[in-house]
């Protein structure tokens, strides 16, 4: 469709609507693809059919899921991304209702003309399915999950083949969407690796642990242990812990000063220093013991108010992730990820 090759990375931002992801992949360009499951794929032609289902069916599930713009969107265990009901009726520009229909009627035996088309769509693509859409248990809900393949079909349909019923809407997103990138919005909005380099995602988190958790001396405590709570939401959006992103370095530095400036000594007693070490897998290992700060425990309620406040509700957290992404450390729909889960275990109430 366009024979340009610039790379989407969506931008560092916290409240992007589903119309500006779509927006900014109006400005990029689709990838050649396969219909493998753990592989990005595309709508496009193909020998011989393979049909889209789960890995493993008896135990998948959803991987991640999230709301871009009231739009749900995820990836299943095996790496299928999908939207949701509401949001492929969006796509299209037509009521949920239309989209559940499709669903009931997918197997009828004298099957109607728009399924007839969207099965079309699908085969000369090389996918067939057995069902629409997947329905899977997730906390505590019933989710439907449309494979890609299966909204692209749908959008298609409504975009250029559904006569009187075709919606300008479903052909403007499906000019934005075709190909590749409608998969390739979901994994960069999500922050999914598909590559699985982060499958031991705690190991460097652990080691440090296991090296650390006692280190600061009875009655004081130290900025590591107390910022799990962010490097496990950082993990868990997709960041990679180690030696290149080591936030609690930052957080010292900031806290450090603000301690300082503030002359907290006079209220909570001197800080002093502690023996911190690092794993052998980092480099700065090789100049263990690292000589850090640790602060009377009278001063935690200061030092957490001043993590919520200050550190992160005035941007320094962001200022910090948005470095790393500069320098290439970190995926920019990782670090928008990092930076929701954070304010919302921190700051919402």
């Amino acid at each position: 469709m366009n024979d340009r090759s610039k790379k989407y990375e969506p931008p560092l931002k916290l409240d992007m609507s589903f119309d500006e992801a779509m927006n900014k992949f109006a400005q990029t360009d689709p990838k050649e693809i396969t219909s493998n499951a753990s592989r990005i794929s595309s709508l496009s032609q193909k020998s011989g059919s393979k049909e889209i289902t789960p890995q493993g069916e008896l135990d998948f599930g959803i991987e991640v899921e999230r709301d871009i713009g009231g739009i749900g969107m995820g990836v299943l265990s095996d790496g299928t991304p999908y939207l949701n009901q509401r949001g492929l009726a969006a796509l299209c520009g037509v009521q949920n209702a239309h989209i559940g229909t499709i669903s009931a009627q997918w197997n009828d035996e004298q099957p109607k003309p728009r399924i007839e088309s969207i099965k079309g769509v699908l085969a000369k693509a090389g996918f067939t399915a057995k069902t629409a859409h997947f329905e899977i248990m997730y906390k505590g809900v019933v989710h439907y999950c449309y494979p890609a393949e299966i909204c692209l079909a749908v959008l298609e349909y409504y975009a250029f083949d559904a006569g009187a019923n075709c919606q300008p809407q479903a052909r403007d997103n499906f000019r934005l969407l075709a190909g590749s990138k409608l998969r390739e919005m979901i994994y960069s909005q999500l922050g999914y690796d598909l590559t699985g380099r982060y499958k031991d995602v705690f190991a460097k988190w652990h080691e440090r642990i296991e090296l650390n958790h006692q280190s600061a001396p009875r009655g004081y405590f130290s900025v590591f242990n107390e910022a799990h709570t962010i490097i496990y939401e950082m993990i868990q959006a997709g960041a990679e812990i180690g030696e290149k992103t080591v936030v609690d370095i930052s957080i010292g530095q900031h806290w450090g000063r603000y301690w300082d400036d503030n002359n907290l000594a006079a209220k909570h007693g001197a800080r002093m220093k502690y023996p911190h070490r690092y794993p052998a897998s980092h480099p700065q290992a090789n100049s263990n013991p690292q000589e850090a700060w640790c602060y009377p425990l009278s001063a935690l309620g200061d030092y957490r108010q001043w993590l919520q406040d200050i550190y992160i509700e005035d941007g320094k957290f962001a200022k910090y992730l948005d470095g790393k992404v500069n320098k290439g450390d970190l995926p920019p729909s990782v670090a928008q990820l990092a930076i929701d889960a954070v304010e919302q275990k921190l700051i919402s109430p």
